[in-house]
């Protein structure tokens, strides 16, 4: 309908309402009267030549005229509005259009950013992509992946805008460690940290900013997260200001832009997470809450810069400039490089391919480079909705690793050192029931990491990553020292709605070398004495000497005046945990 037929139609309707109400308000006394009187008029046309003779001979009443001029001024506004109305294109062209694709995710949530949910079944921005991403999918958006190991399984928003899409993360766990250390103190562990209590592992608030294609994320930590994660970080000991502090309460925090190219090109810089390791940082995303070493002892957060780059729906490359491994600043003079390679070749597979180099990463140790590969696929072997065991899947993760240059090798004791790497891998299955209201995970892993540079340092008498550089007296990390480990794992979750997580897991953990935590624990008499880097005495004060043997002097009494840490090559423990996320 062109605009003139559609203003002269208006036009038209609107003089015909004129025109009624002229004559249902205008005064008509004879034909009311005959009305009232019960009289007939005699002739349709003859009385309403009458009552038109008598209309006219009247003047428009003062009510009349005043709705009038209302009419008017509102056929002006309509006569403006259709003027400024482009018209619209008939409904056939409406139907053929391409529906409009929001634009590409932030894939912020796992370690292994998986591929995101489909579009309806994911916490991502959910506005329309400007025109260069018209009628192109989003990438990742046609399978539904909250099965992988590493993504969070929910698939609506509660609550969404234009401008913010909300996320909200509680994990609160008990531990029952049968090793029973007095002082409730665990190592080994970048997840688990306090036995024989309820602990608030991490309260996260944040979400993601989106709008005219610039991108923004925000996520906090509280709880054990916010001194845990800092304390294996040994950057902040290079230089002033505290970056611990700075950064405790923050596990995401970035600001980027999306451009319209391919399939989508994302910028961004802040800090990040890792997808090093497989399992997210966020234990509410993973089928265990104790991971293996492969993923416990690898970065879970980044601090630098990253480029996503999607050629297709199916891939991924992701370079990254970044501080260093799981550094909020540069431990020595050399930035790491590195990134991620993911492709999802069919709607059960997901393989991921993420790499480390050039970094030098041993604080006061300049000069010393590290390396790393981590690579894993993840499969969806059985998919049946209707029946009771209603879907299977697994996960591979290895790794290899090392450390040259500054007295290491990474070959062997040749000329360049002792032999400095990390070999490891990981295996799980999972298990789904009753349209995956339960599930049961099976899995574990194995370590090789000579000279022990990504081992965690047990927190014995409060000792952190940067103290440690100047090497614990209880448990070194020289060139060449040994460490062997593997593990083992049974969880079993209960999922009654997608945002709540109740988990029960039973672990198992050993290694060559005494490290876990004992019934005497790792926490001098009186606690902390504020000299990690020295041995104490049976007292609990320092001995402000860095040898045995000056210790046992220094503490008065020979080797029975020193204290030691309760340390074991085993450890196994039940922890129970609920986890929400909105």
């Amino acid at each position: 309908m062109k605009m003139e037929t559609l203003r002269s139609t208006v036009l038209a309707v609107c003089n015909v309402v004129v025109a009624l109400g002229l004559l249902f308000s205008m005064p008509t006394p004879t034909f009311a009267q005959n009305v009232v009187e019960g009289q007939q008029t005699s002739g349709g046309s003859v009385g309403q030549a009458a009552a038109s003779s008598q209309a006219s001979d009247q003047q428009i009443p003062p009510a009349v005229a005043k709705k009038l001029e209302a009419m008017e001024a509102r056929i002006e506004q309509l006569e403006a509005e259709l003027k400024a109305r482009s018209p619209q294109p008939p409904l056939s062209a409406k139907a053929s259009a391409p529906t409009p694709a929001p634009s590409v995710p932030a894939l912020t949530s796992s370690s292994s950013i998986a591929a995101p949910a489909p579009i309806a079944a994911q916490a991502e921005p959910t506005t329309q992509a400007p025109a260069a991403a018209q009628g192109k999918p989003q990438p990742f958006s046609d399978a539904d992946w909250t099965w992988l190991n590493g993504n969070p399984r929910t698939k609506d928003i509660f609550w969404d805008t234009k401008f913010f899409t909300p996320e909200i993360r509680v994990d609160t766990d008990y531990v029952f460690d049968f090793n029973h250390p007095s002082d409730h103190s665990m190592g080994g562990s970048s997840e688990l940290f306090r036995s024989q209590e309820v602990q608030l592992e991490q309260l996260g608030v944040g979400g993601d900013f989106h709008w005219d294609n610039v991108r923004g994320r925000l996520m906090t930590q509280f709880g054990m997260y916010s001194v845990t994660t800092p304390r294996n970080d040994p950057s902040p000991g290079h230089g002033q200001w505290d970056l611990a502090d700075a950064y405790r309460y923050i596990s995401e925090a970035y600001g980027g832009y999306h451009f319209n190219v391919m399939y989508g090109i994302n910028v961004d810089a802040g800090i990040f997470m890792s997808y090093v390791g497989l399992f997210s940082y966020y234990n509410f995303d993973n089928w265990a809450y104790q991971p293996s070493y492969v993923s416990s002892n690898t970065p879970w957060f980044f601090n630098g810069v990253r480029v996503q780059i999607f050629p297709t729906k199916h891939l991924k490359i992701e370079p990254w400039f970044i501080n260093g491994w799981q550094a909020y600043a540069s431990a020595n003079h050399t930035p790491g490089l590195g990134g991620q390679l993911k492709w999802t070749p069919t709607s059960y597979v997901n393989i991921i391919s993420n790499n480390y180099g050039l970094g030098e990463d041993d604080l006061f140790v300049p000069h010393r480079k590290r390396i790393h590969t981590d690579n894993s696929i993840e499969v969806k072997y059985f998919d049946r909705p209707d029946t009771t065991l209603d879907k299977m899947a697994f996960t591979l993760t290895g790794d290899l690793g090392c450390e040259y240059g500054s007295g290491v090798s990474c070959y062997g004791n040749h000329k360049g050192g002792p032999k400095q790497s990390f070999v490891g891998f990981m295996l799980y299955n999972r298990f789904w029931f009753h349209k995956d209201l339960f599930a049961v995970t099976l899995g574990g892993g194995k370590i090789n990491n000579p000279g022990r540079y990504l081992v965690l340092l047990p927190p014995i008498n409060g000792e952190t990553a940067v103290t440690a550089s100047t090497n614990s007296p209880y448990f070194t990390e020289n060139p060449g020292d040994p460490f062997k480990a593997w593990d083992s794992s049974f969880t079993f979750d209960y999922m009654p709605k997608q945002y709540i997580t109740f988990r029960w897991e039973y672990d198992y953990r050993h290694a060559n070398v005494p490290y876990w935590s004992g019934r005497g624990g790792i926490t001098p008499p009186g606690g902390n004495n504020g000299s990690p880097t020295d041995f104490a005495c049976i007292t609990g004060v320092s001995s402000g000497q860095t040898t045995l043997p000056a210790a046992e002097q220094a503490c008065g009494g020979g080797l029975s005046s020193v204290w030691f840490p309760d340390l074991r090559r085993d450890e196994s423990f039940i922890d129970m945990s609920i986890m929400v996320k909105f």
